[in-house]
């Protein structure tokens, strides 16, 4: 088998074509990691915090070089490319003083002389299995926190973002220790691998691999998280911005061409807001620009593969097509940003995730039709709900299930200092980033210290 990575604006530019490594090739490349981890772990809170600090100066010293790489393999839009580039530095940065953070606490024994314990050791070998739609974000918000709690890390990235990891690793490599921090390409056979020999596993792509990684990491007694995807709503009320909310929705049907975990796919206008919605959300997406990747105004690129393309054509297929419903005639794999109307309860679109640029519109009668609605679906990730009244907001905060609720605010959007995860479906294990990586990617342990003799 071979790693094969094409540009998805034009299919003919191959950027890598090599060889699959081999599940031999991944397990071995734990077993180095964790021979490298033990000094890893022992070098100290300011060795980690400044080899942290050096990635992140070298992401950001390689932006533009980066950026472009990013257009050019996932064909992320060339503003999304750059932001995603600068979020990266941001957050090895945000890691960066993770060493220094207290690793335990002291306790006063029940009885007696002596003291109690707790601290949080790190894992050991940490594997990584990330997809290619965010190819530096990702691996760094796994990553960074993994590193600067002591574990070392063995990366797998999909194959469509093979050189965007290898780059990475590339920055990363110059400030860490030897086989700290590894990336091994391939697939299936190569993540299987991985899953099957680290310490402990995170992981971002299907619902369908992901419950396989849970079933392996959980079979060996280890720990994982996998973050699987969204069928995310947009809850529109009456008195919302209508303007602004069909401004946010058409933004993140159609941003990166919809391939974002948290992209709206579900429109859901609640009693007098479809019919003001429907035209202006319509209009919204009608104007979105679509195009070359690597041109700056472009907000809606190509999806990753030809095959990507025919699956959100298909969804669109029998149904009410009120904006886009069509395929541009170009050397990429190009979709325009669509809405529709008028799919029933088992559609596929209210159903599974589709990872394009394609949204249905959908009635409800009250803000608690519309709860009902947003949470048939299996899976939990995020909602928005625009409106102006802050008891409905509160309403929907309290019943909606959803890990995220974004309040007059796209759906899309992460903030990498607090928690992030979903419900159902979407996600299984403890939450990512923020400081709730920093527990993840350690095991408490309790002690106990009596005086001798006591």
């Amino acid at each position: 088998m071979t790693v094969i990575s094409r540009n998805p604006a034009d299919p003919a530019d191959v950027l890598v074509e090599i060889p699959d490594p081999g599940a031999f090739a991944a397990a071995d490349a734990v077993e180095r990691a964790r021979a490298a981890q033990t000094g890893w772990a022992a070098a100290g809170a300011a060795a980690r915090s400044a080899a942290l600090s050096a990635v992140a100066a070298g992401i950001e010293a390689a932006s533009a070089e980066l950026a472009a790489l990013a257009v050019r393999e996932v064909g992320k839009p060339l503003a999304e490319a750059r932001a995603e580039v600068a979020r990266t530095a941001a957050i090895w940065r945000y890691y960066a003083q993770a060493p220094y953070e207290a690793t335990g606490a002291v306790h006063d024994t029940a009885a007696g002389p002596g003291l109690l314990l707790t601290r949080r050791r790190p894992h050991g070998v940490a594997a990584l299995v990330t997809p290619w739609n965010f190819p530096f974000a990702i691996p760094g918000w796994k990553a960074a926190p993994a590193l600067a709690v002591g574990n070392a890390v063995v990366l797998k990235p999909a194959p469509e973002a093979t050189a965007c990891a290898l780059r990475l690793a590339e920055i990363v490599g110059k400030a860490l220790p030897e086989d700290v921090f590894t990336v091994v390409p391939g697939a299936a056979t190569e993540g299987g691998a991985l899953v099957s020999a680290a310490d402990v596993v995170s992981f971002t792509g299907s619902s369908a691999v992901g419950r396989t990684v849970v079933r392996s990491a959980a079979a060996r007694g280890i720990p994982v998280q996998a973050e699987m995807g969204g069928l995310n709503a947009a809850l529109v009320l009456p008195d919302a911005d209508i303007a602004q909310a069909a401004a946010h929705i058409a933004a993140s049907v159609a941003g990166y061409a919809g391939q974002k975990c948290t992209a709206t796919s579900r429109v859901v206008a609640v009693g007098a807001a479809l019919d003001p919605l429907r035209e202006a959300l319509a209009e919204a997406l009608r104007a979105v620009p679509v195009g070359d990747p690597a041109e700056a105004a472009t907000v809606c690129g190509p999806l990753i593969t030809e095959a990507a393309r025919e699956d959100t054509a298909a969804a669109w297929q029998g149904l009410s097509v009120l904006a886009g419903g069509t395929v541009p005639d170009a050397p990429g794999w190009y979709a325009a940003p669509t809405l529709v109307e008028k799919a029933g309860p088992g559609h596929r679109l209210l159903r599974e995730e589709v990872f394009g640029p394609v949204a249905a519109l959908l009635p409800a009668r009250d803000l608690d039709h519309a709860v009902r609605i947003t949470n048939a679906a299996r899976y939990g990730l995020v909602t928005s709900v625009h409106t102006a009244d802050l008891g409905a907001a509160l309403h929907g905060l309290d019943r909606l299930d959803t890990g995220m609720i974004r309040i007059n605010a796209p759906t899309t959007g992460v903030d990498f200092h607090l928690p992030f995860g979903g419900a159902k479906a979407s996600s299984h294990g403890p939450r990512e980033q923020g400081r709730a990586a920093l527990d993840f990617y350690t095991s408490s342990r309790t002690y106990t210290l009596a005086p001798a003799g006591a």
